[in-house]
């Protein structure tokens, strides 16, 4: 019965890829038909990774304007350059705007996958209907609207995403030195990718943390203890024991032998930040650091948008307000410093006000900028959605969760323009760890996103306009 199950599942997984991949060829076909020269930021990584398929790889090629390193460039013509060997096909060919593009279908290949592995290495596997769960998760997650858009461009997504995805599945299965060598391909392909390589180190962390945290707790049961009272108790707990395990040296020196690879990798990334005077290559002007709080509560709505179906209901609704009704005086406290945070921590980036071809315009337009006080009305919706977000991961730990908010926080905080496209990892490693949600709320997620995808499409083939001052096509994007 379980092999019965375990290749009927293999046949689920090769149809879902098959028909995933068929269709993301007949839209990269109309994208290429469609759009025949760069568009937006494909002006940049287009050119420069064409000067390196031709073999210009000195400094004095670079192009200023781009931020990023040169990750992408250098895999595309380890991909492409081959292609030209075994097919004989011209350079004129394999380094192409239509081949560059494929790079990032091909990852989109592996990130679904990965995906699978992921899902199969995270959920447990204790039910029959899992099967049909996991499937529909990995296809679901494939399809995520943000991250399925860029597979059809030239930009850093798919690859940023499948060498995050593939170090996260390593360290899961305690490769950690592949987990490492893999997060520093990520960084190569966006610098803040070095916070998912720590999110890795941090998890093999909180695993031995939990461990030791359970130990713990089973000897204060059979000690029986006189239990601290007061409502930050279990803080206080938590807050002993890791004071606790810090003062062991064996306890460090086995998270040392452990994560060392990260470690390692961590100090590669300080060398670099100090060599290069700061994480962002080339134009640094418009990639400002500053401490942008509300990008942790529009990651919270994002979130809460794209997974309503396992984070919006009623009875979560009326969970909520028992909680808040319960524990008023501290959910005041949280709401009066969130409006602190958004009253003197919003930040408009130039390119948010100007840049009418992205949805974050419209909505930054239309939403926020249209009354002043909307800003601080929807205070309630952020904290219902962060809420919200916990709540669904509390089969993790509260190590687990702890590592997890970190490096969220890190990632999210210091990113002064607001841009969906900064939120992708997060939310699809968020959404990777939740337990498996029923199979109608899967296929309801599923058929918001197919929609959503549709639309999106529909909408950059067909819906273009032009500038004033410009002849060039512009195209909505998210």
């Amino acid at each position: 019965m379980g092999a019965g199950m375990a290749q009927l599942e293999g046949y689920y997984f090769s149809a879902a890829l098959s028909c995933t991949f068929l269709v993301s060829c007949l839209l990269f076909s109309a994208f290429s038909r469609a759009l025949r020269e760069p568009y937006m930021d494909e002006i940049f990584h287009l050119p420069q990774a064409q000067r390196y398929c031709e073999g210009h790889f000195s400094l004095s090629q670079w192009d200023p304007m781009i931020t990023t390193l040169p990750g992408l460039y250098l895999l595309s013509v380890g991909v492409v350059k081959p292609a030209s060997w075994i097919f004989g096909w011209s350079e004129h060919v394999v380094c192409s705007i239509g081949m560059l593009r494929f790079v990032n279908l091909l990852f989109s290949v592996g990130n679904f996958y990965l995906l699978y592995l992921l899902l199969r290495k995270v959920q447990p596997r204790h039910k029959a209907s899992s099967c049909i769960q996991r499937i529909l998760s990995t296809l679901t997650l494939a399809i995520f609207p943000t991250l399925y858009f860029f597979n059809f461009l030239y930009y850093t997504e798919a690859g940023s995403m499948f060498f995050t995805l593939f170090a996260y599945l390593m360290c899961l299965y305690g490769n950690h030195k592949t987990s490492a060598l893999l997060g520093f391909c990520g960084f190569m392909f966006r610098q803040t990718n070095i916070i998912w390589a720590i999110f890795c180190a941090g998890n093999v962390i909180a695993q031995k943390l939990t461990e030791a945290w359970k130990t713990e707790l089973q000897k204060k049961k059979e000690e029986r203890p006189t239990p601290i009272k007061g409502p930050f108790s279990e803080f206080r707990k938590i807050l002993q024991f890791l004071l606790a395990y810090s003062m062991s040296f064996k306890n460090l020196s086995m998270l040392l032998l452990l994560t060392w690879p990260y470690i390692l990798l961590m100090f590669l990334f300080c060398a670099f930040v100090a060599v290069n005077g700061g994480i962002v290559i080339g134009d640094r002007s418009s990639h400002e650091a500053c401490l942008h709080f509300p990008q942790l509560f529009y990651f919270f709505s994002f979130t809460l948008f794209f997974s309503f179906p396992h984070l919006l209901s009623l009875n979560k609704i009326r969970a909520f307000l028992c909680l808040v009704w319960k524990r008023r005086i501290q959910f005041f406290v949280i709401t009066l410093v969130s409006i602190f945070l958004v009253w003197k921590f919003t930040y408009a980036h130039k390119y948010l006000l100007a840049d009418n071809r992205h949805y974050t315009f419209y909505v930054w337009k239309r939403v926020f900028q249209r009354y002043e006080i909307v800003k601080y009305l929807l205070v309630p919706v952020y904290i219902f959605a962060g809420w919200s977000i916990a709540d669904s991961l509390k089969s993790k730990s509260i190590f687990w969760n702890l590592m997890f908010f970190i490096c969220l926080f890190t990632v999210t905080v210091p990113q002064k323009l607001l841009e969906f496209r900064y939120f992708i990892l997060p939310y699809v490693i968020y959404r990777l760890n939740i337990p498996l949600p029923p199979t109608s709320r899967l296929v309801c997620e599923l058929g918001c996103y197919a929609v959503v995808n549709f639309l999106t499409f529909y909408i950059f083939l067909n819906k273009t306009f032009q500038w004033p001052n410009s002849q060039d096509i512009q195209r909505f994007m998210w």
